[in-house]
């Protein structure tokens, strides 16, 4: 394996000095770390953000004579904008490497269910595999990348945090689950019990300017989710994909979909727990 040339991207330097500014107190110290926080979340979202507009973007304004397919073109598109973020060192090698990963899970999810018609993706494509489009990956690796990010950019430190085997182990009972469904019982609600009993005393600790604070770490689950949520109806909107229903024109996307969302993100994070550290709060 090559030796990994950096650790950090070149927006640390950007934080490092947005966190030395003093923006005095009251008000201003508010109104500054509200701001921050949400120019580090964006940041954090990059990769997501950037796929996301070319899905809205090609939708929109995309030749319908075009010689290459749009879909192909999503696909080299992302390629470009993955090599590119290394290039420019605005993504680090163990975020890429988060990446590849998310895109390979998400990969083999998307050729078992396009194939018992969970959902279909309408438009044509050379680069694909069976019925699922190369691009459909990078849209998995969109959720690691952020998570990677993320936990990188607000230092993520935990308190009663699970054993590593039992995360594993309800991370791998999710993604079964979501094959054998369609022949055994749904047991999707004792995975939500599951995951409750096993994170319920959980907190996530982030800094957003100088000190940490916390949150429950099922909350941070489930504002994650929700937002995945609001991104695939976009998505759906832009005709990424269709689900049962949108055939003949966008409708909203399920809520029952938010809580697929949220299993999944939780197999999410511990995918990214594999290469980024889990501190606690006095580390």
């Amino acid at each position: 394996m090559p030796r990994e040339p950096y650790r950090h991207s070149r927006f640390r330097h950007v934080r490092e000095r947005l966190e030395a500014f003093e923006p005095g107190s009251g008000w201003r110290l508010w109104l500054y770390e509200f701001l921050l926080f949400g120019f580090k979340q964006a940041w954090a979202c990059l990769f997501g953000g950037l796929l996301l507009a070319l899905l809205l973007g090609t939708h929109l304004f995309y030749p319908a004579d075009a010689i290459l397919h749009r879909y192909d073109f999503l696909t080299i598109a992302a390629v470009l904008i993955q090599l590119g973020l290394i290039a420019l060192r605005l993504e680090t090698w163990s975020e890429a490497r988060v990446i590849l990963i998310f895109h390979i899970v998400g990969t083999v999810m998307e050729l078992f269910k396009t194939a018992v018609g969970s959902w279909t993706y309408p438009e044509a494509s050379i680069l694909h595999i069976g019925a699922v489009p190369l691009f459909s990956g990078f849209m998995y690796a969109a959720v690691g990348s952020y998570i990677a990010r993320v936990w990188r950019i607000f230092d993520f430190r935990f308190a009663n945090y699970p054993p590593i085997w039992a995360t594993w182990v309800l991370a791998g009972a999710i993604y079964v689950n979501f094959f054998a469904h369609h022949w055994l019982p749904d047991i999707r609600w004792l995975l939500f019990a599951a995951t409750a009993v096993l994170f319920w005393r959980s907190r996530v600790y982030f800094r957003n300017w100088r000190s940490h604070r916390w949150m429950p770490l099922l909350l941070g689950f489930g504002l994650v989710a929700l937002f995945i949520w609001f991104a695939e109806n976009i998505a759906t909107f832009a005709n990424a994909w269709n689900y049962p229903g949108q055939e003949n024109g966008w409708q909203m996307v399920s809520v029952a979909k938010y809580g697929s969302w949220y299993l999944l993100m939780l197999i999410s994070f511990v995918l990214v727990a594999m290469v980024q550290p889990v501190r606690e709060p006095d580390q």
